[in-house]
């Protein structure tokens, strides 16, 4: 069983909140089961337990305890309402039974498949691997302490039965959370192949989320479209932000130690646990087409791993229509088994054909927005740039009959001057226009600036925009961004009296956050609702927010997934 059963971040362990009251349900009615089973037929619960008055008062305390975690759990007013230490616990308290209720005689040891199974099936094997090894010694041990004379074949049976099947338990139940979690990767890489989000943002985003599925140190990507290409190398290492990645361009020689296996094969490798256990080290490969794992030589691998320092890696190859590539997914500290890199090649077969298809439809868009451009400056050139010149050669036959020293001559050179300025900044603008103006990651902080200052000169509304220097946004989505935010200025202009406003953009957490701020001046406003910018946002698959008294403002904030 792979060490991925028991990577399992805190926001997917609290995901299931039936699930997780259903059982803080059925531990209050195996609680009130027990003490009545202990009320109707005390007789038959061994010599140790039926008349004492510390099993009464272990049995009572254990349905208040499970009382208390109950309610608690439906308030979640406790820190560990759902929490490793309540299966522990309950370790504890079924150990107390046992020993109250007569050791060999109890009815009680089955009660240790509750927490086994419990916490398989939300913590993963491990958790339930250390889980059953605890019960069955807890039971050993409790049976023991309550009889010194007890049958050591039954006992050895007992503790044999706990251990074994509360193996089967934690192995079933990590693989069921092994696959949820799973899925929940496919579906998010899924829903991130957008076109709206850039090739290389995807990329980006895709090697994040796998990185952090394997709680690994780094996640590479190695492609190219033909082979007359340099390598782009993908890097997603945890030094760099939620969705972020370098990339680099490497030649045959440079890119080498990363393609020293066959093309389609699947690799994994871990190191030696202890350099004492020198056979602990695993290093094999699955050749395409063969289901078979085939064990590599020391020198195979051996510079790769010095390369990028690791302990244990991953690799498969990218199912790519046109051209090659690996992912390699590598860590510093956990072991990387077969079947993660089995189902690294899944991944892989679930993402890049669409990325695929994003790069052909990018292709495409850009084919068109060219052939676009070059319409647009033809029309340019006869539709505006033409009759400026001819108003020019007008404006100079004018100028050759009138005397240099008059004031109608003056202004005749100011009239040409002007005209000539015109027709060279029309001729530079259809020239960019036709070629494409190198896109620029502050191009649309530019836009918005310019939009701002014109409000101001025409308005007088002040609007501040704010946003961080690093700030990148796809030109697909820097579009749709323009023409939110210009809707907030113009809804700022139409509908407020407001002589300032306040527009910020930043990243959070992986979505972009645009906040549209003005000032009260008329006082509190009823609640509203944006409806163009909240149709635009819902769109765009965000979300948006009215705050109608931020300190004496108003504020609209717009979240979008990037």
């Amino acid at each position: 069983m792979t060490d991925a059963t028991d990577r399992v971040t805190s926001s997917h362990r609290n995901d299931d909140v039936a699930g997780a009251l259903m059982v803080f349900i059925m531990r209050l009615l195996l609680a009130l089961s027990a003490l009545l089973t202990l009320f109707i037929a005390p007789g038959d619960l061994g010599s140790n337990g039926t008349q004492s008055k510390l099993t009464w008062l272990i049995f009572i305390a254990y349905l208040l305890h499970s009382m208390i975690l109950l309610v608690a759990a439906r308030r979640r007013k406790n820190f560990f309402w759902h929490g490793k230490l309540v299966y522990w616990l309950d370790l504890g308290w079924y150990a107390l039974m046992v020993y109250s209720s007569g050791g060999t005689n109890s009815f009680f040891f089955p009660f240790f498949f509750f927490v086994i199974l419990t916490a398989s099936f939300q913590w993963g094997f491990d958790e339930g691997a250390r889980i059953t090894l605890a019960s069955t010694l807890a039971l050993a041990l409790a049976t023991w302490l309550a009889d010194n004379d007890t049958d050591q074949a039954h006992l050895m049976l007992r503790a044999t039965f706990v251990l074994v099947l509360g193996y089967m338990i934690s192995y079933w139940g990590g693989l069921g959370l092994t696959q949820r979690r799973r899925l929940a990767l496919l579906r998010e890489v899924s829903q991130l192949s957008n076109p709206r989000f850039g090739v290389d943002q995807t990329i980006a985003s895709t090697l994040q989320k796998t990185r952090r599925f394997y709680q690994a140190s780094n996640c590479l990507l190695l492609m190219r479209s033909s082979a007359d290409e340099l390598w782009q190398l993908h890097s997603a290492g945890a030094q760099h932000g939620a969705r972020q990645a370098t990339l680099s361009r490497l030649s045959d020689a440079a890119a080498a130690p990363l393609l020293a296996f066959g093309a389609g094969a699947l690799v994994q490798y871990a190191r030696a646990l202890h350099r004492l256990l020198p056979w602990t080290q695993e290093a094999g490969m699955r050749a395409a087409g063969h289901k078979r794992w085939q064990s590599l030589p020391q020198d195979s691998f051996e510079q790769l791993v010095d390369l990028l320092d690791a302990s244990s890696l991953i690799s498969a190859p990218l199912p790519l229509r046109k051209g090659e590539g690996r992912i390699y997914v590598v860590s510093e500290q956990l072991r990387l088994h077969r079947s993660d890199a089995i189902f690294l090649q899944q991944l892989a077969a679930q993402v890049f054909p669409v990325i695929e298809n994003i790069v052909l439809l990018d292709r495409l868009a850009s084919e068109a927005a060219f052939r676009e451009r070059q319409k647009i400056a033809r029309d340019l050139h006869d539709s505006t740039i033409q009759p400026y010149i001819g108003l020019r050669h007008g404006i100079s036959a004018v100028r050759q009959s009138v005397a240099d020293d008059t004031l109608c001559g003056v202004e005749l050179d100011k009239l040409l001057a002007m005209t000539s300025e015109v027709i060279s900044d029309m001729r530079q603008f259809a020239r960019n226009v036709r070629q494409g103006a190198a896109r620029q990651d502050a191009e649309l902080l530019i836009a918005l600036r310019r939009q701002a200052s014109q409000v101001r000169e025409f308005y007088d509304i002040d609007i501040t925009i704010q946003a961080p220097p690093d700030l990148t946004i796809s030109d697909r989505l820097a579009a749709e961004v323009f023409q939110i935010i210009n809707e907030g200025m113009s809804n700022i202009r139409k509908h407020t009296r407001a002589r300032t406003g306040l527009i910020d953009l930043s990243n959070v957490d992986g979505q972009l956050r645009i906040r549209i701020e003005n000032e009260l001046p008329e006082g509190p406003v009823a609640p509203f609702l944006p409806g163009s910018i909240a149709e635009r946002t819902a769109a765009l698959g965000g979300s948006i927010a009215v705050d109608c008294s931020a300190h004496g403002a108003t504020a609209v904030t717009i979240t979008i997934p990037v």
